[in-house]
């Protein structure tokens, strides 16, 4: 797999500010401090891509990047935390949502989930939205630092349970670690089927 170049397009802080890019478009999303900086980081080699903090809600606009002049990796904001103001939650919230609404070069959505937790209510509604509106998402179970450890199962199995209970079917997932070096390889070559499925 070839390497690839990641190139910083502009950061959006709303709608009137999506560019018009005309290529197809990867978006990675999840609850704040689920690991999403260090993830895009490790997919693109680049260590200073994505700003990454301990502090979560770091990213408060959706930044948008070139690959190779062939797809657009979006890195959109964390949601749920707490944090911040009123008024900046409710506005960090609608970005993504419109962001799902009408990002129409948008191939797919990841929605990362930390894998070390018990499945939290806040990423399940946040699926369950994109479910009703029919937007094309997989799942990444980050931060698997030990993705063979029983509390590292137990958690995704449950996500997957719970997940089952409304659905008929379960969506694309992966395990990953940006730490351990894990999941990479597959989640770059389920983009790279995508794409080649559209050519």
């Amino acid at each position: 797999m070839k390497d690839l170049i990641a190139k910083f397009i502009l950061g959006s802080p709303s709608r009137e500010h999506f560019p018009d890019l005309g290529l197809p478009e990867f978006g990675f999303v999840g609850r704040s401090n689920v690991g999403k900086s260090s993830m895009i980081n490790y997919l693109t080699r680049n260590n200073k891509l994505a700003k990454t903090s301990s502090t979560p809600g770091k990213t408060r606009e959706i930044n948008f990047f070139d690959i190779n002049g062939e797809w657009i990796l979006a890195d959109l904001p964390g949601y749920g935390f707490a944090r911040i103001s009123k008024n900046e939650r409710s506005r960090i919230k609608k970005l993504v949502m419109d962001y799902v609404d009408y990002r129409k070069d948008l191939y797919c959505l990841f929605v990362l989930i930390d894998s070390r937790i018990p499945p939290q209510r806040i990423d399940l509604e946040f699926i369950y939205a994109l479910g009703k509106k029919e937007v094309p998402f997989a799942l990444i179970f980050t931060k698997a630092d030990k993705p063979g450890s029983k509390e590292t199962r137990s958690n995704i199995q449950d996500f997957e349970k719970k997940l089952l209970a409304d659905w008929e079917e379960l969506p694309p997932r992966f395990v990953s670690s940006s730490k351990k070096k894990i999941g990479k390889e597959d989640i770059l070559n389920y983009i790279l089927s995508i794409l080649g499925s559209t050519n």
